[in-house]
């Protein structure tokens, strides 16, 4: 077993410049977001000055929300003057120029999870790696992209799939923006359409799962990480390739450790196999270790 801690690669275009009292401060191209952070329980570093000085959209929790899965994650953003609603970003990697669309959300959200970067990377050079023929690679709860758009980067053929059409067309903007094309888009709920893949015998070259601990599919299909973890986990255990393939699997639930991400691929996808898992963080100013999630990535 190999567990890691791993941190984004150097990215001029991102920082994580303070984080503590449970919220973090960060750079986003050129412009400064003030967001809740769970995870960060120590003090912040910088003094309550220095953050309302370089905050330039500040996000409010609503107050009064009942009980839910999305229950104190909903708001609206303070702007100072000359903020945009929305604003563009890049991330270079050797050949891999990708370009993403930013947009201040109601769920505190920003279209980019930055701490995906060292994901890409690896999708970018294992999808690389692989001569022949076009390997086809299946992202799952995708998001806004970007490890689809770093597979299709690296020339795969991407099922990009996700239960919210209006996510699914804002990859569509990062991908164009960042000069690509030939995705597949997916607006499904994700176990429906695996098992219509399983009964199609369909195979991918490799898997990106990046599961919520709650989700509705476009039909208003439930969905629960602990309820449906089993059924999604086989599912794509029938789907990969048995050899010259990859898994991504990424879990964000507070209280899942990098040992439950590394036993569910271990167990779903048998055989020899080569498996790496740790926690995603990104590092502050300080030296704060902010941890943002858990992975374990599987290579045939």
């Amino acid at each position: 077993m190999n567990l890691s801690m791993v941190s984004p690669p150097e990215w001029s275009d991102y920082e994580l410049l303070d984080s503590g009292s449970f919220e973090k401060l960060e750079r986003f191209g050129a412009y400064c977001l003030r967001r809740p952070e769970p995870q960060a329980v120590w003090p912040k570093a910088l003094s309550e000055g220095e953050w309302s000085r370089l905050a330039q959209a500040s996000f409010v929790r609503d107050k009064g929300r009942g009980p839910g899965a999305d229950a104190g994650e909903r708001g609206s953003w303070v702007l100072r003057p000359g903020m945009p609603q929305q604003w563009f970003m890049s991330y270079r990697y050797g050949n891999m120029l990708l370009r993403f669309r930013l947009g201040l959300t109601a769920f505190k959200h920003v279209g980019l999870f930055p701490e995906q970067a060292s994901n890409w990377n690896y999708i970018y050079d294992f999808t690389s790696s692989m001569k022949g023929s076009r390997p086809r690679v299946l992202n799952l709860f995708a998001y806004t992209g970007g490890a689809s758009l770093a597979a299709c980067a690296a020339g795969a053929e991407v099922t990009h799939l996700d239960s919210v059409r209006q996510v699914v067309t804002w990859t569509r903007e990062n991908m164009e923006a960042s000069g690509l094309d030939g995705i597949r888009w997916m607006v499904d709920d994700a176990l429906k359409f695996l098992r219509r893949e399983a009964k199609r015998g369909n195979l991918y070259s490799g898997i990106i799962l990046d599961p919520p601990a709650y989700g509705r599919g476009p039909e208003g299909e439930k969905w629960v990480l602990e309820e449906g973890m089993d059924e999604l986990m086989s599912l794509c255990g029938r789907l990969l390739e048995p050899s010259r393939a990859f898994v991504v699997l990424n879990l964000y639930s507070m209280g899942y450790s990098s040992l439950i991400a590394d036993n569910l691929v271990r167990c779903f996808f048998p055989g020899p196999s080569r498996v790496e898992s740790g926690e995603l963080f990104v590092p502050d100013r300080a030296g704060r270790r902010l941890p943002l999630g858990v992975f374990a990535r599987l290579e045939r």
